[in-house]
């Protein structure tokens, strides 16, 4: 029997699947906040289609530009403001045009059972594009859920090299207008 070594480490025809419903947002370095849901996180290469005069039963795809899927959290209300003061700090009455807004890299981080950091996402360059507040009703009993949107200018997903998860967020954009 052969010992041979699949690309993610283990051996051939074992996967290690996680199970998707241990993940924390962590922005500016720390874990900010316990969301409940996370949905709509993705990418979509623009392609266009060309036919070759001649070549019936083929095509070729141009590939294009990248486009990142507006990504929404979800959580029970709780007395954090942090998300909502980043929001207000946009949209509020006290924000100076002058000043630029605040764009964050957002780590989604997933964890398996045992606590490890299997995989996680970097939202690079995230702002605030939508909050919603919960519906409250007065003969309801369910818990008290906020919405939170984000867009984003880039996405890198890695796996952990054995240590922790650590990126710098206020080091600003590089000389090619990203952030490191």
């Amino acid at each position: 029997m052969s010992n041979n070594k699949a690309k993610n480490g283990n051996s051939s025809g074992e996967l290690n699947y996680v199970t998707a419903n241990r993940f924390y947002v962590e922005m500016e370095n720390n874990i900010t906040a316990s969301f409940s849901e996370c949905s709509g996180l993705g990418v979509k290469i623009n392609r266009k289609p060309y036919r070759e005069g001649g070549v019936n039963d083929q095509q070729r795809i141009i590939l294009g530009e990248a486009e990142f899927s507006d990504i929404t959290l979800k959580r029970g209300i709780t007395d954090d403001l942090t998300f909502w003061d980043w929001v207000s700090s946009i949209v509020g009455d006290y924000r100076q045009p002058s000043l630029p807004i605040e764009r964050r890299n957002i780590n989604i981080l997933l964890f398996n059972q045992a606590g490890e950091t299997m995989q996680y996402w970097t939202l690079i360059a995230a702002v605030p594009v939508e909050w919603k507040a919960p519906a409250l009703q007065a003969d309801s009993n369910t818990v008290a859920i906020e919405e939170l949107t984000l867009a984003y200018e880039g996405l890198k997903i890695e796996k952990p090299g054995g240590g922790k998860v650590v990126t710098s967020f206020k080091s600003g954009r590089s000389k090619s207008g990203y952030f490191g």
